[in-house]
């Protein structure tokens, strides 16, 4: 009798000790994401249903400067691969990126089926969401000799005039990624060493907030043409231009 009751009692004390020993070790702690509580905003460039209405894309709106389209077709490859396709694809691939680093992103478009918005209506969008940063989406229809990524930044035009120099900030960074990540060199036809100040365009007329728009290739060189069709090139520019935001909004 005495056996077992010993034997009770070491039982009762083992689970006893158990049960107030060490805890369980804690999962390890998830890395904050580096855009938590930013806001970016992405404008692709036109829309695929531009072709269908020029009504509306050519009525006339004010860019900050002038009256000018709403909107135009944008420009496409010889074999008819749109811009506007191009743009909106990897303006997809940059909001998963960026939604995957906890950003809140804002798009000017959400299809590529519809028609417009108006250029300063999309201004208009980025601005009223209160964007931390934005950038438009574009693709060139230079001569057929010309290469090479240009990334066109504000002039000072009043509602601008707070954003030019973080502007041109953002412009710097993003060249730099986009031209390492993705091969794509610095325009040989546009621009001074891949920046081109522009101040006729309501897109960077009109914002408040830090904005560049990228030309990212152009679309009537053949050698740039068979490259930007494809979606590993398209992810690579949307990734560049991922690491470009989260360097100039959370810089190390």
């Amino acid at each position: 009798m005495f056996a077992l009751h010993a034997i009770a009692s070491l039982l009762a004390a083992l689970t006893l000790a158990g049960s107030h020993g060490s805890a369980p070790a804690p999962a390890p702690a998830q890395p904050a994401k580096r855009l938590a509580g930013m806001v970016v905003g992405i404008d692709p460039g036109h829309n695929g249903g531009n072709f269908a209405d020029p009504g509306f894309i050519n009525r006339p709106v004010w860019n900050g400067r002038e009256m000018e389209a709403c909107d135009t077709t944008g420009t496409a490859t010889d074999g008819g691969y749109t811009e506007a396709q191009f743009n909106f694809n990897v303006a997809t691939y940059l909001r998963a990126d960026l939604v995957a680093e906890g950003a809140k992103v804002v798009m000017t478009r959400t299809t590529n089926h519809g028609v417009g918005p108006c250029i300063d209506r999309r201004a208009e969008i980025l601005n009223k969401a209160g964007t931390d940063v934005a950038i438009d989406i574009h693709a060139d229809g230079g001569p057929p000799g010309g290469r090479g990524v240009a990334i066109l930044t504000p002039v000072a035009d009043g509602p601008n005039d707070k954003v030019i120099g973080a502007s041109r900030r953002f412009a710097r960074i993003l060249l730099g990624r986009y031209t390492a990540m993705t091969g794509v060199p610095i325009s040989n036809y546009d621009g001074t060493d891949g920046l081109v100040p522009r101040d006729n365009l309501a897109g960077l007329n009109l914002t408040t907030v830090p904005k560049v728009l990228i030309e990212c290739v152009n679309m009537r060189n053949a050698a740039e043409a068979a490259r930007l069709v494809k979606p590993s090139f398209q992810r690579r520019a949307a990734a560049s231009m991922a690491a470009a935001i989260t360097a100039f909004l959370r810089p190390r």
